[in-house]
């Protein structure tokens, strides 16, 4: 007994002693990654430089500064999203630097909603506009690859290489038959023919209104990138669709038959092509520097453009308030935006004497309708004292539209999806579920008759319908005219383009919905002007909390989500999904569906 008390012991101080080794390793992995990112000092850049984009992660507007969220545990890689903002400061600061000559783009897998391709690409356009040269290359040309590579003076495909070209594709999930199965009945209550939202709950397919307006959004932006291409590449959109409609690029040499490339190039030739440009011989070292690497160069301002004013030391700030997620209530967490930190955040930007104009950010399908309202009533008090310009990113929809619309200014992308001006409320009845999946049932006592209404556990009466559709007509009322009175229309016109339809960026500019299109460099640009700055520093809120500090709060839970991986990171999206509306509580005003653009 005496020896298997030792034996145990031994067993269990190993296994103590093991597990503090593997957290000193991965808490000293962590503060290496950190220190290396921190300490990263400003690259060597000499003469006859080319820039190289390749865009390998996951493009977002704000990244999370939390480096335990963006690791893969398997490797250790940092993992970390490349910043919107960040991308786009350094290709303009490769633009005015003399050093480097032209940009090699090298783009096999492009992670980024559609406004964002949209806002780098413009970017790409006025990088040639200084005069340099851009030479895009791939083994693999998907159609998002290929749309931003389009500007590039060369394309070149790797001759066993691939491309997609087939136009564009809306794919929603539906849920019915799931519940039906499961004796859970949802019970929808809305206002809005297109509002849309609740239909892969309550429908096995699209309903015609659903249709015609995701229809209408999937083939506004077609033709948007058609013409895009078309003016590029000097092919006929006539063309370019008879080449989608009959998959005519079927290999490398169609891609070059059909002129969307110029040519069938390895790599290395595609090196030597380059080393030819900078007039190198084909033994000379070829200078490339990779886009985060310019993180730590500054600004060229004499080279800058009189546009830019964005100086380090500049007194004046223009405070660019992040607003992405779904919108719920209280505190801000991941993938969700909190009316409570983000109203937080404009009121820090309005009191702030140094802040002169605000930029709001969305990036939002929407959600609460009471957390929309408190954050727009943030926007109006801020707005009082200095101009509050909104920049939408790939979705600000229904509530994202809420708290953007008492802006003094609006941008959006041409592909942003906007809109969705309509208000629902959900409520699943699963008693079918518990009494006859389960075998429980629930009974209750009342001091009232409708004492437990809204209850997931019976069906609705018709006076808590008629209750609840009330309340959403007044939601909708109210919502309709905060939109009229921010946009300068009568509420009748608000409800003839309102209903819950979502808008393109470029069909919400001409109803009225958005002011300008153009992306978060044109929205700071115009609070600048709005402010009458001659200069100016861009502050980023709300202020990110400490990443140490976030490592400690979900060590454990964030550990095993990143080792279970990918695969169940998808399932948890669609069962997030469906328990968000199964919990939500009060009235919503959320984009329609969750729509899969491919």
């Amino acid at each position: 007994m005496k020896q298997f008390f030792k034996f145990m012991f031994a067993s269990m101080l190993g296994l103590i002693l093991t597990i503090a080794l593997v957290v000193v390793l991965f808490i000293g992995a962590i503060s290496a990654i950190v220190s290396s990112s921190q300490s990263e000092k400003a690259p060597r850049i000499v003469d006859n430089t080319i820039l190289h984009i390749q865009f390998k992660k996951l493009i977002q507007d704000r990244p999370s500064n939390n480096p335990l969220e963006n690791i893969d545990f398997n490797t250790f890689e940092d993992k970390t999203p490349l910043g919107l903002k960040n991308i786009l400061d350094n290709i303009e600061k490769a633009k005015n630097d003399d050093r480097i000559k032209g940009i090699y783009l090298d783009i096999s897998s492009l992670q980024a909603n559609m406004a964002s391709v949209e806002e780098i690409r413009k970017k790409l356009i006025d990088f040639k506009s200084s005069g340099k040269f851009i030479v895009s290359y791939s083994e693999n040309f998907g159609q998002g690859e290929y749309y931003l590579s389009s500007i590039a003076d060369e394309i070149y495909l790797n001759p066993a290489g691939e491309m997609t070209f087939k136009g564009l594709s809306a794919q929603v999930m539906f849920f019915k038959d799931m519940l039906g199965r499961l004796e859970i009945d949802m019970q929808v209550i809305r206002h809005g023919k297109f509002k849309s939202a609740i239909e892969p709950f309550i429908r096995e397919n699209m309903s015609d209104a659903n249709r015609a307006q995701i229809s209408t959004l999937v083939n506004t932006l077609w033709d948007h990138q058609l013409e895009q291409i078309s003016s590029a590449r000097n092919v006929s959109t006539d063309q370019l669709n008879k080449i989608a409609d009959g998959l005519l690029i079927r290999s490398a040499v169609d891609a070059e038959k059909f002129k969307l490339v110029d040519g069938l190039k390895y790599e290395d030739e595609v090196h030597s092509l380059l080393k030819s440009k900078l007039n190198l011989e084909e033994d000379d070292e070829l200078n490339i520097i990779a886009l985060n690497k310019l993180n730590k160069v500054k600004r060229n301002s004499q080279n800058s453009s009189e546009s830019s004013k964005e100086k380090t030391l500049s007194k004046n700030r223009i405070a660019v308030i992040f607003a992405e997620g779904e919108i719920v209530s209280g505190k801000s967490r991941d993938g969700y935006m909190g009316s409570e930190t983000i109203a937080k955040a404009i009121k820090k930007a309005r009191k702030n004497t140094k802040v002169k104009a605000i930029v709001l950010r969305v990036n939002s399908p929407g959600g609460s309708a009471l957390a929309s309202d408190v954050m727009w009533r943030e926007v109006i008090l801020a707005k009082k004292e200095k101009p509050l310009v909104v920049s939408m990113g790939g979705v600000a929809a229904s509530g994202g539209y809420y708290i953007s619309c008492a802006a003094d200014k609006i941008y959006a992308e041409s592909s942003t999806i906007t809109g969705s001006i309509g208000v629902f409320g959900l409520i699943p009845n699963m008693k079918g579920m518990f009494n006859k999946k389960l075998g429980i049932n629930i009974d209750r006592v009342n001091t009232n008759q409708f004492s437990d209404g809204l209850t997931p556990f019976r069906p609705l009466e018709e006076t808590e319908r008629a209750a609840l559709k009330d309340m959403i007509e007044i939601i909708y009322a109210d919502f309709t005219q905060k939109v009229a009175d921010g946009r300068n229309m009568t509420q009748a016109s608000v409800d003839s383009i309102g209903q819950g339809r979502v808008w393109t960026g470029i069909n919400a500019k001409e109803i009225g919905l958005v002011d300008e299109i153009g992306g978060l460099e044109d929205a700071i640009l115009s609070a600048v002007e709005m402010a009458d700055l001659e200069d100016y520093k861009v502050i980023e809120l709300p202020v990110q909390e400490d990443p140490f500090q976030k490592i400690l709060k979900g060590l454990s839970n964030d550990v095993r989500m990143q080792i279970l991986g990918e695969e169940i990171g998808r399932a948890e999206y669609y069962y997030n999904n469906i328990k968000q509306v199964i919990n939500s509580k009060g009235v919503y005003t959320r984009l329609p569906v969750e729509i899969i653009i491919d």
